[in-house]
């Protein structure tokens, strides 16, 4: 049905090795954004004898994981609500809110898979997922992502961007295998990104953090802004890439007066947010797809699950303390397609320089299964952000 490639097939080897092995702990797989991750949830659950239980953050994700199922070969149940269909099998796809209180219908179910596994927040220990958990002794866990860390507050003011097997409580103990971004981009199955750093003024020094640390104040980075004339700034740029025949602009902005005021001033172009009907947003981004519309600019959305190979450019108009945001962002753009030689990632907030370039992210393990994310040498997880943030 489909033929895997080396890396898929060693992820998946390592992961139902994992899963059938006696010793009773909860694992990760970390697969950069573009490399198939769906493909290997269906060989692993493929291979598994006992029922599977595959969960997605959303019900969008689950929508595209079941098409890509069934291109796949397989025809799994769905289990959601918010769907409209409760149904199980021996794979069953389910988002974790439809099934919280209904541990009971899944008492059978030996092995759970969670895709976008970074979302699973145990900080209290009484998260939806750890709740259902608890209720199914003896069942395996495997959660996937490409962004195994999560910025954790001290109470400081400062903060942590913690590897997401150090966090505690912990839900996942075990690194069970990752593949590297570098060697997905050498190998050419993940596209060549051109970062193209645009001075603008903004210097993130001049941002305040909130009672958290973990971020920006809203009145902090509006103020910035408005100091820098940044939405015409923004205007400016895509504009700049329409003219030089880069079509297709996905703008990834923080306010929605912002992205409303970058749509008046493109024509043609739209605005998707988190208040966006779900069957307009489908238009928008059919229309978008198709290359009706030139530009879309997006608030707090379209970062995780936005599935489109052959985007061309994106806009990080944006600033953020958070590693993940910023992979996930620059994600968008990194399959690869026919249609482009290379993706352009538009930098107007310094987060290329902040972070490091995609492909310079490196999965290192320490002594005693200490692992941990870096870039060109520089430690990015696992270390005190400090009083405002790391250098």
């Amino acid at each position: 049905m489909f033929t895997l490639r080396d890396y898929q097939r060693e992820s998946s080897d390592k992961s139902v090795a994992f899963l059938t092995s006696p010793k009773p702990e909860n694992g990760i797989l970390i697969l950069p954004t573009g490399s198939g991750k769906s493909l290997v949830i269906a060989d692993i659950v493929s291979r598994l004898e006992s029922p599977c239980l595959v969960f997605q953050p959303s019900k969008e994700i689950l929508e595209q994981n079941f098409s890509k199922f069934v291109s796949y070969g397989y025809r799994p149940a769905i289990f959601s609500a918010s769907i409209g269909e409760k149904k199980i099998g021996d794979i069953t796809l389910a988002t974790i809110g439809s099934v919280v209180r209904k541990p009971e219908l899944f008492s059978h179910v030996k092995y759970v898979l969670i895709d976008e596994c970074h979302l699973v927040n145990a900080k209290k220990g009484d998260s939806m997922f750890m709740q259902f958990l608890s209720q199914l002794p003896g069942v395996r866990v495997l959660g996937l992502t490409a962004t195994p860390y999560r910025l954790v507050t001290d109470g400081f003011g400062g903060s942590i961007l913690k590897f997401i097997t150090r966090t505690r409580p912990r839900v996942f103990s075990k690194v069970v295998h990752a593949v590297q971004n570098s060697d997905l981009f050498s190998s050419g199955h993940l596209a060549k990104l051109d970062y193209k750093p645009v001075k603008t003024g903004f210097d993130a020094s001049k941002l305040e953090l909130n009672s958290t640390g973990a971020d920006y104040t809203d009145a902090s980075v509006r103020n910035h802004f408005a100091l820098l004339n940044f939405p015409d700034q923004i205007v400016q740029c895509v504009n700049r890439l329409h003219e030089l025949g880069r079509k297709g602009t996905l703008i990834f902005t923080r306010f929605v007066e912002e992205a409303r005021y970058v749509t008046a001033q493109i024509p043609g172009s739209a605005i998707v947010t988190a208040e966006t009907p779900k069957k307009e947003r489908e238009e928008i981004l059919s229309a978008f797809k198709s290359g009706v519309i030139p530009a879309v600019s997006n608030v707090g959305v379209l970062t995780v699950g936005f599935d489109y190979p052959a985007l061309a450019n994106v806009v990080l108009a944006r600033p953020t303390m958070s590693l993940a945001l910023y992979y996930q962002m620059v994600g968008r753009c990194m399959r690869p397609h026919p249609s482009k030689e290379s993706a352009f990632v538009v930098d107007m907030v310094g987060l290329s320089e902040q972070f490091g370039k995609v492909e310079d992210l490196h999965l290192s393990c320490g002594a005693g299964e200490t692992w941990f994310i870096d870039s060109n040498g520089r430690q990015l997880t696992n270390i005190y952000y400090g009083e405002r943030r790391f250098t």
